[in-house]
């Protein structure tokens, strides 16, 4: 039996190192990685049924081929690269290397990943998309306020005596969190959470503030008016550290009367929650990804951060606005987040005309060239895009289509070829977090089965084909000596780690701030926080201010009455585990949540089918009446598969959100009659 420290490459804010025991090549055991401070009792179910997801069963292991009934033959390696590189010759000979889409999702990060987009430079270029599914419009939002994406690191958070998390789920999303948010209330902290729903987390919260879906900025601006009014904002900090108070102060016209009506709350608990955060200090805020994928998102970001601001809650023990913390970034030259930007790391080998929010509209509407060819990789579109019929007709429009994938998939069922691709143990790779300040090496624990190449080799082969100098193109030959000297040249100058220092055990980021902001240093242009951005403006033609827009604003309330939800849950990261055998047993099937009050309107039972629709698709599928539901709100996991019985997005309207190129799901009304 051999023993590895290793690290999931998932998008999770955990990022969870794990220690895992291989026999005969396969993996026995999972254990915890005490030497993580940020998650020393180990990963998550998902983390856990790494065991099956390894060896499972339904584990793609050759390359398969359409055949002319829509099912799919088996072939070699030699044959489906063969086929793939002459695709690639034609289309790029005769429409121009923009005719070939090259998408790539977040289901595994890691600096190999680069390779793949080193290939399709030597190759001639590619079209590629911009934007982001999960979290660019706080990114930015962030960013625009404090100049960086940081918060102090994890263990901090039992300093806090007040944690307001803020549409957000932590104990089914980042599950080691809710270990800090126990030691903080065994110390005597306030846990206040706002959310739609009552979750799991609200269980452990002392308050709950259950709003209306999409009304979040209305909240935060109303809580700040009332701190500001009763003079309760930290004039000190403020004069010391904030630009655009006064403008700020100014702005605010929503009473908390006025925020009850919109956030379907009392106002009494808007004042009451004004005082006990302008009088609990340190507080930190914890927000969720959700509320920002309206298309309202940025805004209201940046104005729930304003309450960190006029509080003096930053750069202090216990404080902060937890969003993201890139510090672990240090091999990325631009800060990932940033390349989700269409004007980042642009050359012309490349085009950047599709977003990902609009991916659907954007690819029918391509020309000069349209999209002929399309290779897709750690992604699973046709879950998680938007407006997937529209999507469906969009992929039908393409002559040939590469999909690289460990599972039969619903974007996989569209390919042409389908290639199966490694799992995290059989590559080596260097990943970072961010939620944890730490940088890990994760090692090449297994021999990929025989038939399954890394996309590494992958594209090496490809290019040996397409006759690119390999060398030249930074294509590393396939071996394990081989990826090590890549990483090592490709870290190589950009911190002051080595890949030696990477293979003694996780790190944190050179140069680490524990407690973000502690020196009061902010990256903006006037080196203040900016409650006034000219940036919002300039770059997005937005209100320099944070400000209340509605969401669901080119949506029909008269013809579709319920806002439709499509939380993340801790059974799936988004499309990804929950078609393993450990999770179908405690999750089998797709579950509308609807409310009571909403199941006695309609003369509906537990366990009854509906058909949940809006003018852009449908879906049929058994409800679960839940006490925990807010009447008029349907709530459905995202993540589910067609194939699996149910998926949301073939209801969700491409939309980008006010800021960042962000993907506005959630401005989502539909209908819902039973069968």
């Amino acid at each position: 039996m051999h023993e590895f420290l290793t690290a999931c490459p998932r998008n999770c804010y955990s990022t969870c190192s794990f220690r895992v025991q291989t026999e005969n090549n396969r993996i026995v055991r999972i254990l915890p990685d005490r030497t993580n401070k940020s998650v020393p009792e180990g990963p998550c179910i998902k983390g856990l049924s790494y065991i099956e997801r390894a060896s499972s069963a339904k584990r793609l292991m050759k390359p398969l081929i359409k055949n002319s009934k829509g099912g799919f033959d088996e072939i070699g390696n030699e044959e489906a690269l063969d086929i793939i590189a002459a695709k690639i010759r034609y289309f790029r000979d005769r429409y121009g290397a923009k005719s070939i889409l090259y998408y790539t999702g977040s289901g595994s990060s890691g600096l190999t990943n680069e390779i793949g987009h080193k290939f399709w430079d030597a190759a001639g270029g590619a079209t590629l998309t911009y934007g982001n599914f999960c979290w660019p419009a706080g990114l930015e939002a962030v960013r625009l306020t404090l100049g960086e994406v940081k918060h102090n690191v994890p263990w901090d958070l039992p300093n806090a005596s007040l944690i307001l998390i803020w549409g957000k789920n932590p104990a089914e999303t980042n599950v080691q969190e809710m270990a800090f948010i126990d030691r903080a209330k065994e110390a005597g902290a306030r846990v206040v959470l706002i959310d739609p729903r009552r979750t799991a987390t609200a269980d452990k919260a002392d308050m709950l503030v259950q709003i209306n879906p999409g009304t979040d900025a209305a909240l935060a601006l109303a809580l700040a008016s009332v701190i500001i009014e009763k003079g309760l904002a930290d004039r000190k900090f403020i004069k010391d550290h904030v630009l655009g108070f006064d403008e700020f102060a100014g702005s605010l016209d929503i009473s908390p009367e006025r925020a009850g009506e919109i956030c379907g709350i009392p106002p009494g608990i808007i004042y009451d929650l004004a005082l006990l955060i302008a009088n609990t200090k340190p507080m930190t805020i914890l927000p969720g990804y959700g509320m920002q994928r309206y298309t309202n998102g940025g805004q209201t970001v940046r104005a729930i951060l304003a309450l960190a601001v006029i509080t003096g809650n930053t750069g202090m023990k216990g404080a902060g606005f937890n969003y993201a913390n890139l510090q672990g970034y240090v091999f990325d030259e631009t800060k990932e987040p940033l390349s989700y930007y269409p004007w980042i790391n642009s050359s012309p080998r490349f085009r950047r005309d599709i977003s990902l929010a609009t991916l659907a509209e954007d690819l029918l509407g391509e020309s000069d060239p349209a999209i002929h060819m399309a290779w897709v990789e750690r992604g699973n579109p046709f879950t998680q895009a938007c407006d997937i019929n529209r999507l469906k007709e969009a992929f039908d429009s393409i002559n040939f289509k590469v999909v690289t994938d460990q599972f039969m998939t619903d974007t996989a069922l569209q390919a042409d070829i389908i290639l199966p691709a490694k799992n995290m143990f059989e590559q080596q790779d260097i990943i970072s977090s961010y939620w944890s300040p730490y940088i890990f090496y994760k090692p090449r624990v297994l021999d990929p089965p025989p038939g399954v190449m890394p996309e590494t080799q992958i594209y090496y082969e490809l290019a040996r084909r397409l006759g690119i100098d390999t060398e030249e193109a930074g294509i590393p030959e396939p071996g394990k000596d081989n990826m090590d000297q890549w990483l090592q040249q490709r870290i190589s100058g950009m911190s002051h780690l080595t890949l030696d220092d990477l293979k003694e055990g996780i790190k944190e980021a050179p140069g680490l701030q524990e407690i973000a902001f502690s020196d009061h240093k902010y990256k903006t242009a006037s080196g203040k926080i900016e409650l006034y951005s000219r940036d919002a403006e300039k770059i997005w033609g937005i209100s320099p201010l944070p400000v209340c827009e509605p969401a669901f604003k080119d949506e029909n309330r008269k013809s579709h009455s319920f806002v439709f939800m499509s939380p993340n849950t801790h059974y799936r990261i988004h499309s990804q585990f929950g078609n393993l055998d450990i999770i179908r047993h405690f999750d089998p099937e797709p579950l509308l949540a609807v409310s009571v009050s909403d199941a006695l309107e309609k003369g509906l039972a537990d366990g009854d089918m509906v058909r949940v629709f809006n003018d852009r698709g449908s879906m049929e599928l058994k409800i679960r009446i839940s006490a925990r539901m807010k009447k008029g709100c349907l709530s459905l996991p995202n993540g589910w598969w067609k194939t699996e019985g149910a998926c949301g997005n073939f209801l969700s309207a491409g939309r980008e959100t006010d800021m960042g190129h962000g993907t506005a799901f959630h401005d989502n009304l539909v209908s819902m009659e039973k069968i």
